[in-house]
């Protein structure tokens, strides 16, 4: 009963309260994913083309980028070849110049601020402006039904620095419109995560979203403990990588697929699993994705690429060809489902989890660790950390199946990537430390 209140009573109540368009974006983005590919390309570019015709007028920093490079876009004047002539925009661009990004139609007051501190831990200052946090928002609850969860049901949440009701609005909101339990990632432990089973049992959420690893680490307590009882409709995995290792054990802790779900702050959604589980739909109406080479050309289908992104929701704040520091793989084929949204074959880490060899080549820090825990008995967790070029420890957690033999395979696992020339050490430690996010890191180049 308060599920469905929830889902048609409340939910429209508060966005009529907020005069949001957050629901009204829901309903037309569930009937467009079922448009062919050629519908959404077309609709995708229309959106793209406004996008950079607003810039060009609005934004100072792109209006000037466009103008030194001899680009000129107006209403009439927008060409998909002419718009991969825009340099790449990076991080440190935005971090230097981010007055010059934000639109000259918005005060920054009155825009909606965020941060984010990335894979190196440097924070990166983004704005937003309204209607596109409402269609953020939607795009979240079109993908978050893949899973099995709908509108207006109870909900797990696995994340840092949960959020706190304060004042009968929060509260009220918190009861009928979120309806989310939370377990902190910053204080993840045997007796918190105890709690939650209790609280869990109180609520029976539906669904549970969170941090992929921090799920892999409340799922290993489940399993751990015999606990066998938390029977949620879907799992949405998101934030960092999700392991085939992780997935497996997640899915045997609560007999439920995991749906692995692609976005980052900076430009919300970008793919997501359905029911399918193969592959990631591309977020084609809201986000247009494309995959790098080095030389920030496009690569071939198949092949992995620097994705790089440009938000067609963001007025406040244009954000067009944004390196985001991932590496992911394009597929052309189509989903099962039926879906017309692109797919992402698979993404192959974020830019500093790449090891360097000193041949001068890159391997993915992440397939390493895949690889080796797949094949060493006695190891729980491990961290790969590149200090130079001649020097990779290893941060390993002991499993319950260690013994003599664990340590010297996993040398001689790494030696198959890297010869004599590259010092290896293993630290025993713990626990693999969180960032001050509440996530992890698994492959940490500092060269």
């Amino acid at each position: 009963m308060i599920a469905a209140l929830s889902k048609y009573v409340f939910h429209p109540l508060w966005d009529l309260k907020e005069g949001s368009q957050r629901l009204t974006e829901w309903r037309r983005l569930e009937s467009m994913q079922w448009w062919d590919e050629a519908e959404l390309r077309n609709y995708q570019t229309q959106r793209l083309k406004a996008m950079v015709g607003y810039s060009a007028k609005h934004s100072w920093y792109y209006r000037n980028l466009f103008k030194s490079n001899g680009l000129s876009f107006t209403d009439d004047n927008f060409s998909l070849e002419d718009f991969k002539k825009v340099p790449v925009t990076t991080k440190k661009e935005v971090r230097n110049f981010l007055p010059q990004f934000i639109s000259e139609q918005f005060q920054r007051d009155n825009l909606v601020q965020a941060k984010t501190g990335g894979s190196t831990g440097v924070s990166l200052e983004l704005y937003f402006d309204k209607t596109c946090q409402e269609y953020r928002n939607a795009a979240q609850l079109m993908a978050d039904r893949w899973s099995g969860w709908d509108i207006g049901q109870a909900k797990a949440a696995v994340w840092g620095n949960p959020p706190t009701p304060v004042g009968l609005k929060q509260v009220l909101r918190h009861h009928l419109h979120d309806r989310t339990i939370y377990l902190d990632t910053m204080d993840l432990n045997p007796d918190s995560m105890n709690e939650f089973v209790a609280h869990w049992r109180r609520v029976k959420p539906e669904a549970v979203f969170g941090h992929a690893h921090s799920i892999f680490i409340f799922a290993k307590y489940l399993v751990d403990n015999q606990i066998g009882d938390l029977r949620p409709r879907g799992i949405v995995a998101t934030s960092m990588m999700l392991l085939d290792h992780e997935r497996k054990l997640i899915e045997q802790a609560f007999e439920c697929p995991v749906t692995n779900r692609y976005g980052c702050e900076e430009v919300g959604l970008i793919a997501c699993e359905c029911e399918e589980h193969d592959g990631m739909h591309i977020n084609t109406p809201h986000v247009f994705v494309e995959l790098l080479d080095s030389n920030d050309q496009p690569v071939k289908p198949g092949e992995p690429g620097k994705i790089v992104l440009t938000d067609l929701n963001n007025y406040g704040m244009p954000l067009i060809r944004y390196r985001v520091e991932d590496v992911g793989v394009y597929s052309e084929r189509s989903c099962r489902c039926g879906r017309g949204l692109p797919i992402l074959e698979r993404l192959e880490g974020r830019v500093a989890d790449f090891l360097v060899l000193p041949s001068g080549g890159q391997v993915a820090g992440i397939s390493l660790i895949e690889r080796t825990l797949s094949r060493i008995p006695g190891i729980e967790q491990m961290q790969l950390v590149q200090e130079s070029i001649d020097l990779i420890t290893i941060n390993r957690v002991k499993g319950h199946d260690y013994d003599a033999n664990t340590d010297p395979g996993l040398i001689q696992a790494m030696r198959e990537t890297f010869d004599e020339s590259v010092r290896i050490e293993i630290n025993d430690v713990g626990a693999i430390a969180q960032e001050p996010s509440g996530k992890y890191r698994f492959s940490i180049c500092k060269v």
